[in-house]
């Protein structure tokens, strides 16, 4: 257990110390943040707008509400998996300069050499997508907050399985990366797609029949599907008590990927968390598996 505890507090320390890493990882989301809300929250307006039935009239403030919840549930599915990757770039880093060569030939196991890695990574991903969660909340706040206790419990949990798994994934993409090009390649791609494949960008509903099916496979789409549920459930249930027809509160989440179809069948969220769950399970025991394989190869 002291090995690990030694690589994870170097990894953590080595990140905060370079304070051009990690000035760039807290700004980034909060950069995001304000170009979502200048560019993306009219879009989200008109969206809600053009779903409504004939006839229904929805009050400003739960327009507002609406748009809120969908630019802030965007931006931390994003983010719970761009920072991760961002994060892990040490392991390549170690590989690089030859650190990774010193400390696989000391009598360090490699399954704690691989977690150490990546418990270093969650944490300083959670740390920095936390402050992000704190922002959006700020936000919501602003333009109007409808979370109950409970919701705002759900997203923080959500945010928290989403990391793991952004770290979890950066970390076995990261295992075949040796370059700093590399990385840096990766890393771009991950940033530019992830936010489409996921539905933070584009709601999946509005894509066609055939990539709808297809990122149904992807555990990321249940992630931000969490997320959207957490972040506007209050904002539909207000609708509810104002007596807004069903249908249209129906059509609300059907627009912004609140329900994900598996094929023909609608994934309830305990399966959306036991989907997301299991795929960092399987992910961290594959990594430590080629970490393992590795090392006696």
């Amino acid at each position: 257990m002291k090995p690990l505890l030694i690589i994870m507090k170097r990894n953590i320390k080595l990140f905060f110390k370079d304070k051009g890493m990690l000035i760039t990882s807290l700004i980034t989301p909060l950069i995001l943040l304000v170009l979502y809300a200048t560019f993306l929250a009219q879009v989200y307006k008109d969206s809600f707008l053009s779903v409504m039935p004939a006839g229904v009239n929805l009050a400003e403030s739960l327009i507002d509400g609406c748009v809120g919840g969908q630019l802030c549930s965007s931006l931390l599915a994003v983010c719970c998996i761009t920072v991760a990757f961002c994060a892990n770039m040490l392991m390549v880093q170690d590989k690089v300069t030859g650190a990774r060569r010193d400390l696989t030939v000391s009598p360090v196991e490699p399954s704690k050499l691989a977690l150490g890695y990546y418990l270093s990574t969650a944490i300083v991903t959670l740390i920095i997508c936390l402050v992000a969660t704190g922002a959006c909340f700020l936000y919501m706040g602003k333009v109007g907050w409808y979370l109950s206790a409970a919701d705002v419990l759900y997203l923080l949990l959500d945010v928290f399985l989403l990391v793991m798994l952004g770290t979890a994934l950066s970390s076995v993409i990261g295992f075949f990366l040796s370059t700093q090009g590399q990385i840096s390649a990766v890393g771009t791609v991950v940033s530019a797609g992830y936010g489409f494949i996921c539905g933070a960008y584009m709601p999946i509903s509005q894509f066609g029949e055939g990539l709808q099916k297809v990122l149904s496979f992807l555990p990321g789409t249940y992630g931000t599907a969490l997320l959207r549920n957490h972040a506007m459930q209050g904002v539909f249930a207000e609708m509810e008590a104002q007596n807004i027809p069903a249908e249209a509160v129906d059509a609300l989440r059907a627009a912004v990927d609140c329900e994900i179809r598996f094929f023909d069948q609608t994934v309830s969220l305990s399966a959306m968390y036991l989907i997301l769950a299991g795929s960092v399970l399987a992910l961290i025991i594959g990594y430590v598996l080629m970490n393992v394989l590795a090392k006696n190869k």
